[in-house]
């Protein structure tokens, strides 16, 4: 199964259209990422984040969204240089028993990934709708299913479901954002990088896990590798341009929407006697009590859409992982019924569901490494990159990154472990 188009159109074939709908046909891959980082984990730690510490945090989000335009390049520029996926690099690079491990962690990431989705778009049917958490888990896989399906017309209709779903996720909460009175200063105090003890640490590394998140990273470079397949060194580098404007829309809308969680939670609930306002279900109760119904049926629409679009996102992405690291694919009812299993589990015994997903943002900080480290090692090779491999500057600042998120799990680890 793959997102590329059975006959792609040239980049000369593009440009001719010109205006608009030539411009927004280079788009797309990017809007597919970004759903990723604004899955339902995302909703659980930002909200959480701001109930508990204000706007302590907002600097997390800040910074974890401008590592994410960083990742998303060089992903997008990996499967545009070698018309490979990053999986599939990984294989052909690495040795066996390393690719295979890789490929044994990817899975677990996937699990924890589909966790997060199907649990938020589980609670979002419950909260809409009345229906059982269970019976939402159950919808929310099938919904994923029928968007997959859109990928055997071609690269564009997934796209373009995607983006509309991202779109409903936008307007949810830019319509929250704007009846509110967001104090300045607060707000530009959140923007000073600082902790309040390991509590925030821990929420600071689910921020993390949940903004920077490792299957889009082998994913975007899945979508790029023979979307629109360049002929000559000029429309690479048009290419390459392209993608950039791609990456800083598409994670810039996600990181506006996710500095919009945490404002709204720090601006109505931080301090606040509205209780239970660190679960998804008590900030949709809080929104009705604090401003009104509309704004809880935004939350929980946006909620939904989150839910729905992420799931679809995160099972192509166990596809990708796959397929690249041991060439392997199982057909998609299946891939989809492994890893729906573990979160109608969780949905089925009781777990505390919005707890579930926090913890399942900390499991994707720790796969974060072993997707960025390659990454790095990868686009900085000029005998596979050309004239796309990395500029000196672009590979310290990545590996700087990699060796401050690997810093952060292994403290977070340690403290697990000892109870510190």
């Amino acid at each position: 199964m793959t997102a590329t188009d059975p006959s792609p159109p040239t980049v000369s074939e593009i440009r001719q259209r010109g205006g608009v709908r030539g411009t927004l046909t280079f788009l797309g891959p990017a809007f597919v990422a970004a759903i990723a980082y604004v899955d339902p984990g995302n909703f659980a730690t930002n909200f959480s984040a701001g109930a508990n510490y204000g706007f302590l945090l907002l600097w997390v989000i800040v910074a974890a969204n401008l590592i994410a335009m960083l990742i998303q390049t060089l992903t997008a520029k990996l499967g545009m240089a070698t018309g490979r996926d990053l999986p599939e690099m990984c294989r052909d690079t690495f040795p066996r028993p390393v690719s295979r491990l890789m490929w044994v962690q990817a899975e677990l990431v996937a699990i924890a990934t589909d966790l997060a989705e199907v649990i938020g778009g589980a609670i979002a049917l419950n909260l809409l709708f009345g229906i059982p958490l269970f019976t939402g888990g159950v919808i929310t896989g099938v919904v994923a299913f029928g968007l997959l399906a859109l990928q055997r017309r071609g690269y564009r209709p997934f796209e373009l479901a995607i983006a509309g779903l991202l779109g409903v996720i936008v307007l949810g909460f830019l319509s929250t954002v704007l009846r509110i009175d967001v104090p300045a200063g607060p707000l530009a105090e959140g923007l000073i990088p600082r902790f309040d003890g390991t509590e925030s640490l821990l929420l600071a590394s689910g921020i993390l896990g949940a903004t920077v998140m490792p299957h889009v990273i082998y994913l975007h470079s899945a979508l790029t590798k023979r979307r629109i397949p360049p002929r000559t060194k000029e429309e690479r580098r048009f290419l390459l341009r392209r993608q950039q404007i791609d990456v800083v829309l598409g994670m810039g809308i996600a990181g506006l929407v996710n500095a919009s969680m945490l404002i709204i939670a720090a601006t109505l609930f931080f301090g606040s006697d509205v209780p239970d306002t660190d679960t998804l279900e008590g900030v949709h109760a809080g929104l009705g009590r604090v401003l009104d119904q509309p704004a809880a049926f935004a939350f929980a629409l946006a909620l939904l859409a989150s839910g729905f679009a992420s799931s679809g996102v995160g099972t192509y992405a166990g596809q990708i992982v796959m397929q690249g690291f041991i060439q392997r694919s199982i057909p998609l009812f299946l891939r989809r019924a492994l890893t729906l299993a573990p979160a109608l589990v969780v949905l089925g015994i009781g777990v505390n569901p919005t707890e579930a997903l926090v913890l399942s943002q900390v499991v994707l900080s720790f796969g974060i490494p072993f997707a960025l480290v390659p990454l790095v090692l990868l686009t900085r090779r000029r005998d596979l990159m050309a004239e796309m491999v990395n500029r000196r500057t672009t590979t310290a600042v990545a590996a700087v990154i990699a060796a401050l998120i690997i810093a952060l799990n292994g403290f977070l680890i340690w403290q697990t472990v000892t109870g510190a």
